[in-house]
């Protein structure tokens, strides 16, 4: 999410309305969000950033668990924000929102967190930005820092295969998809110096698999 463009949550400005629904029928978003969650697990001491927040799904669940976290969510799509500090209002929450971009000099503004998160981003972004903004979140994670990704992810079966490519790739396209169906996350994770990089979780859906990663990040200071 360096670019000036992006491609919008449903992919097309219009579907905006429907993404919340259309995630939640789609993906079983309830078995991974949940998974993600737990994974996460925000405590009071965290300061948490969702990278392409979307509608604030995710961070409304964690203000739910845990309502004192200093969480932050960016995004590049203003109207989409609106939604999430609608759908936070509605349950008396609040969390701190930034419209852009997450690049060299966003990641630089928005200073350090204990752990960053994202979820359904970057199978939407080319190979190169999915690179930068991998490198963005470790530099804004103290050394010990945690990542979680919530994507799709190398699709496996033949019937993983051709429903990813009949639904996400005919939506999105094939340039920016077919890397995380070939599963770049976690080779980028470790080119990017995180450490204990796994994948905890595939989740089988009609739209293709969803696969939860995680990684620690490096101290790559000299001398340690």
């Amino acid at each position: 999410m360096s670019d000036k463009s992006f491609t919008p949550a449903a992919g097309f400005p219009a579907l905006t309305p429907l993404y919340d629904s259309a995630v939640s029928i789609l993906t079983r978003e309830e078995t991974w969000r949940s998974a993600l969650l737990k994974e996460i697990s925000p405590s009071p001491d965290d300061r948490i950033l969702d990278v392409g927040c979307g509608t604030g799904s995710l961070i409304l669940r964690m203000k739910l668990i845990c309502p004192t976290a200093d969480i932050h969510g960016i995004d590049p799509d203003e109207n989409i924000l609106q939604r999430a500090k609608r759908k936070l209002s509605k349950k008396s929450l609040e969390a701190i929102f930034h419209q852009g971009f997450l690049n060299a000099q966003s990641s630089t503004e928005l200073g350090y967190f204990s752990k960053v998160t994202s979820s359904l981003v970057f199978h939407q972004t080319p190979i190169e930005e999915k690179s930068n903004i991998i490198k963005s979140i470790k530099s804004m994670l103290k050394p010990g820092g945690k990542i979680f990704i919530a994507d799709y992810g190398k699709q496996r079966s033949m019937a993983m295969k051709m429903l990813f490519r009949s639904t996400i790739q005919l939506l999105d396209g094939l340039n920016d998809t077919q890397p995380n169906a070939e599963g770049c996350i976690p080779l980028m994770l470790v080119e990017a110096s995180f450490d204990e990089v796994v994948e905890s979780l595939v989740v089988a859906t009609v739209t293709g698999s969803i696969s939860i990663y995680s990684g620690i990040a490096r101290d790559d200071r000299v001398g340690t």
